[in-house]
This record gives C-alpha cells, structure tokens and sequence, in this order.
C-alpha cells in the first residue's frame, strides 16, 4: 500500500492537468474523495476539474462542498485527459458514459477501497480494509504533503460518515481520524444533518406509499428474512435521488429480515437495487451474481424487467449465496 500511495503521489506531484471522476450517481464518500483531492491539487496551481458520468445535475447535498468551483458537466471533460483519477469506483462501469476516458487517458489513478476492484489504473491504490475511499484520500494527501484545513477536512468528513454510518462501522484508527477533520475545524453537526438527517416535506409522503407496499420473507434468504420495498417513478417524483438513496436505511432496519433491498425505478422497467445486509450475508456476492459489486454488508446492481422478475432473480441469487 505504501508503495502504490508513494507512485500516485509521484504522478500527481507533476502533473499540470487532472480529471477527478466519482462514479455515477455519486454519493458523499465519491464526490467528498474527489473534491477534497482536487481543492489540494487546485490550490498547487494544477487545472483540476471534477466530474461524474451521471445524472446531469451534483446532489443538492453535496454542492457546498465544492467551495472552488471545480465541478463540471460530463460533457467538459476532456476527450483524452492527461492525468485521470477514478475514485469510489469498483469498476470502469461505474464511470457510465465516462469510462471510455481510462482507455484515452495518458495516466490513470485508481483510488477505493471496493473489494471487487480489479484494479483498472496505471497506478492503483486499494485498501478493501478502508470503511471509506475519503480514507485512502487522506492518506494520500499526507503523502503529498498537503495542509489539511477545513474545506478540505469537510470534504474528508462528508465521505467517512455516511460510509461508516455515522460511524457505527467505524475502527478506532477511523475514529481517530474524525478526531483530527473536527481539529482541523469541521463542524459535524453543519455536514452530516444536510447529509442524512434533513429532507424535504415530500419525502414523507413517498415513504408512507413505499412503506407500505414494502414486504417480508421470513424464509428467504436460505431461512435468514429478507424484506423488500419498491420506489416506482411516481413514486420518486419530485424528489432529490439523495431522497430515493435514503429509503434503505429505513427498510433495513426490520428485525426479522437479515437482508433488505429497494429497488429504485431509474426509467420504465429500469431499476437500481440497492442490497443491505446486518452480517451473515455477503451481499456483495450477491450483487456480483446480478452483475453489480459493491462491498460485504452493502451493495448494488442494475437490472431490467419488471420489479416482480428482478425480485424473483434476487431471491434465487440470496438463495445461492445465504445457502453456502
């Protein structure tokens, strides 16, 4: 790990121009990871932009982080970047419309910490034992040297507590390193409310209709529980997908149910499925089966078909998996 830190520190070092990507749909860990890396990079003077491959518009939560401006549209990313840095991504897929920039690139730098990584870069810095990419970011920037002050702190911050769950899922080393982003001057309460605990008046209504609809298996998941909640277009209208993203941690919660999914429709028969477990589970096998990835206790995939033929699919998927 030391070494691959050492050799992404020598790429970014003496580079003039870099293209940060979070993956599609980016959440805080992604757009926080990149942010803070690319603020560092800017305030060298480096040209450094960041981006995603998708939806067209930043998450309205994650937009104050950007105190530089450094964020553009897909379509201002350059053709051929000099110097690429995907992060949060377990795959060149998850970059959407944007992968095809790591083939173009002059070099590419991987940062995450998916297990499932196979390791796409020039340079790859990798650490599955992280509970967060911001993590590995960090690290990073002690390699470069950089000063970690609040904005860049902020962005750190953002990534580490909503990936380990307001640190629930947190080592003591993690905790350590809150320590040090709320030293630097960050204020917990200002990022993580915004993140996880504020939502707009509609979002009630979209959860009293999803909740309702949402269903248990006790015998599923080989005998396990696995309780389950659709989030139709109608359902979603309106609503920020920050809004969509949060309606799992609610249908995780279900006592009986060791694994929790919510299929969120993206377009007609279109859905992303979002998989949760509480620890006997490795759903990222199961998301891997239906051709996602993601990590141990949470992850994801994409399918097509109606919701009741992806659920059908999940269930024979849990089935192999939960039976080892």
């Amino acid at each position: 790990m030391h070494n691959d830190l050492t050799a992404a520190a020598r790429v970014l070092s003496t580079a003039t121009d870099v293209t940060l990507l979070a993956h599609v749909n980016p959440d805080a860990d992604a757009l926080g990871s990149a942010l803070a890396l690319g603020l560092a990079l800017h305030r060298r003077g480096v040209t450094a932009r960041v981006s995603f491959g998708a939806p067209d518009e930043v998450p309205e939560t994650l937009r104050d982080l950007d105190v530089a401006g450094l964020l553009v549209p897909a379509s201002e990313v350059p053709a051929a970047p000099p110097v690429l840095v995907a992060l949060d991504t377990g795959s060149v897929g998850r970059l959407g419309p944007l992968g095809d920039r790591v083939d173009t690139a002059g070099v590419v730098v991987v940062l995450d910490h998916h297990v499932s990584n196979p390791r796409f870069g020039h340079v790859n810095v990798v650490d599955d034992r992280a509970e967060a990419t911001a993590i590995v970011v960090l690290r990073l920037l002690d390699e470069l040297g950089v000063e970690l002050d609040e904005p860049v702190a902020r962005c750190i911050y953002a990534g580490l507590v909503t990936d380990t769950r307001s640190f629930r899922h947190a080592s003591a080393s993690t905790h350590e390193v809150a320590a040090r982003l709320l030293a630097a001057g960050v204020d917990a309460e200002a990022v993580a409310r915004p993140l996880m605990d504020s939502h707009p008046f509609g979002y009630l209504g979209m959860l009293s209709t999803v909740l309702r609809g949402a269903r248990l298996e006790p015998d599923a998941a080989a005998g396990l529980g696995f309780v389950h909640a659709v989030v139709t277009l109608e359902d979603a209208a309106g609503l920020r997908p920050e809004e969509v993203e949060s309606v799992v941690d609610l249908v995780r919660t279900t006592s009986e149910a060791e694994v929790a999914a919510v299929l969120k429709e993206l377009r007609p028969a279109t859905w992303s499925v979002s998989l949760r477990a509480v620890s006997r589970v490795d759903v990222r096998e199961v998301a891997q089966l239906l051709g996602g990835g993601g990590h141990r206790l949470a992850a994801g995939f994409t399918a097509t078909g109606t919701a009741d033929a992806v659920l059908r699919r999940l269930r024979e998927a849990l089935a192999e998996v939960a039976g080892r």
